[in-house]
This record gives structure tokens, sequence and C-alpha cells, in this order.
């Protein structure tokens, strides 16, 4: 079995050399702050600060208020190299910005940003949210201090570095032998809103083995010959989404069945019938991979009123 994609995945996007063995440069922050060309995107309550036409507000380095930590993201791939540094700002320092200022969700613009800003909002956020949720060393619990361009955090007694993670998670196209789709009602959403089922990789599983685990955990089904398609990362706050195909195994007995727990309701949707529920349920919003795989699936894009 093999499927042809070609799907756009908005959050894969990027134009950008992330340059990283300048991260190790003791002095890098000051020499970026010193370089008139240094772009800052700047970040609060996971959210962007926005030009007015809707891209990234890139700043210079000395229009930037004092921000809690700074990361740096790398430098543009065309001949200018631009330098780019994310700032995460505390609230009041975001407050001197002024009422006017116009903040944006990465989920929600996505997939209407243009490479470079999709790529850097998209490198910036993840960063940030892990930056957020390791200010204590797991060792000592003592507070950690950003270093090497914001790349590793550490405490200033101790010579152990954290390092970014991400966790890998799974996400399936499963079709049945009439080419219906599968789509399940999450727990966490609003009982109208379906999307194709997903699920973290746990540890020493590989990535083939979760596809088969998490569809038959949540839905009851038994499935065959997993595909990978493509992946995308999504910083909400720290995955990777690795898109799958997959069709039911005949061989096997299978019963519909949501787990009751995180799948409330399961469908499976012909296009016909798919196209005739969009007045009453919600698709997954064109920012993700689960929208691509489902509208690779469709033949073409789903215009949804009910995007999410």
């Amino acid at each position: 079995m093999s499927f042809e994609f070609t799907a756009r995945l908005p959050l894969s996007r990027h134009e950008l050399d992330r340059d990283y063995l300048a991260r190790g440069r003791p002095d890098l922050f000051a020499e970026l702050w010193a370089d008139d060309s240094t772009r800052v995107l700047l970040l609060h309550n996971g959210q962007a600060l926005l030009a007015d036409d809707g891209a990234l507000a890139l700043l210079g380095a000395a229009e930037a208020p004092e921000a809690e930590y700074l990361i740096y993201l790398g430098r543009s791939i065309d001949a200018a190299a631009t330098p780019f540094v994310a700032a995460k700002l505390s609230e009041p320092a975001a407050a001197t910005l002024g009422g006017d200022a116009r903040w944006g969700d990465l989920r929600s613009l996505g997939a209407s940003l243009g490479d470079r800003d999709a790529g850097l909002f998209t490198e910036a956020l993840a960063m940030a949210n892990w930056h957020d949720s390791h200010r204590f060393s797991p060792r000592s619990g003592k507070p950690t201090l950003s270093v090497q361009g914001g790349w590793v955090r550490k405490a200033e007694d101790d010579d152990h570095q954290l390092f970014p993670r991400t966790d890998a998670a799974i996400i399936v196209g499963v079709t049945d032998a009439e080419d219906r789709i599968l789509l399940g009602s999450n727990a966490l959403w609003k009982n109208n809103r379906y999307s194709l089922l997903a699920g973290f990789v746990e540890p020493g599983e590989s990535l083939e083995n979760a596809v088969v685990r998490e569809v038959f955990e949540e839905s009851g089904i038994r499935i065959a010959e997993p595909v990978y398609l493509g992946s995308q990362p999504w910083p909400f706050p720290a995955s990777i989404m690795l898109g799958f195909r997959a069709i039911v195994d005949q061989s096997l007995e299978s019963r519909l069945t949501p787990d009751g727990q995180e799948i409330l309701d399961l469908r499976w949707f012909s296009r016909e019938e798919l196209a005739a529920s969009l007045d009453e349920i919600a698709l997954p919003g064109p920012t993700s991979i689960a929208r691509a795989i489902l509208e690779d699936w469709f033949g073409g894009p789903i215009i949804d009123r009910r995007d999410w």
C-alpha cells in the first residue's frame, strides 16, 4: 500500500539557518544588539507581536523592551544573513508597548503567515514553552538560567545542562474498504468537533507500533500497513506531529468503539457525507497536519465555516 502525499504543512516551513555554532559565543547577545540588522520577535502569553499587515512585527534591537530571556533563532538564508532573536516579555514589559499593540496566536495564524514568519514563530514559541517549563533543575530544585544563546538551561552551581525536548505524537488518517475516513470527537473539545485519531509515542515504542496501538485503544479498529506521510512541529506546548495513513485490517475483527475517556464519538465519513456535514461539525484548523491529511484524502480544500 502507498499514499502520495504532497500537502503543504504550514508549520514545517522555514527560511532560516539556525546558525547553531554561534550559540556558544559568550558575548553573543551583546554582538547581536550592536548589529543594526538584528531583528527581534516579541513573545507574550504564547503570542507574537504583529505588524499592521498581519506579519510578525520584527523590531530593531534598540526598540525591543527588556526581556525575561532571549533566544537566538538564527539567520536568514538570503545574502543579508539577517540575525533573528526571540524575546519573551513579562507583563510589565508588554504593557510598555501600549494598548494598541496587536498580538497573534500561532494556531490561528500559522497557515496565513509567510514561510519566514511561520518558521520563526514556530521555533520561538517551542523554545519559549520549553524555557517556561524548565525554570528549576530536576536534580536540585534550584532555579535555572538561560545560556548558550537560549538553547540550554542550567543552575548556577551545577554543571548539569538541560536541553530542549520535543514530544513525538502520531496522527492517523484511517480509511476502510469503502475509502471512508474515520474521525473522532475528543472529550476535551466541544461535541461538534471531529478530527483524526492521534496520540503520543510511548517509551520503547516505534512510530508504527504507536499508530496501531493508539488507533485500537481509541476506536477498537485494527489497522494494517501504516504509511508515514510527513511531520510538522506543533508547539502547543512541545510536540512534533508525525502523520500517517492506514487502512482497516480486513483479516482481523474490528468493532467501532470509542474508548469513552479520550474519544466520546466516532464516525465514518465518505467525501459526500463529510461535505454534507460541514454545517453541523467543526474540522481541524488549516494550520494543523490533521487538516492537511484530511484534505489530501478529500481531494482538495474543504471550505469549513467552523475552523478551529
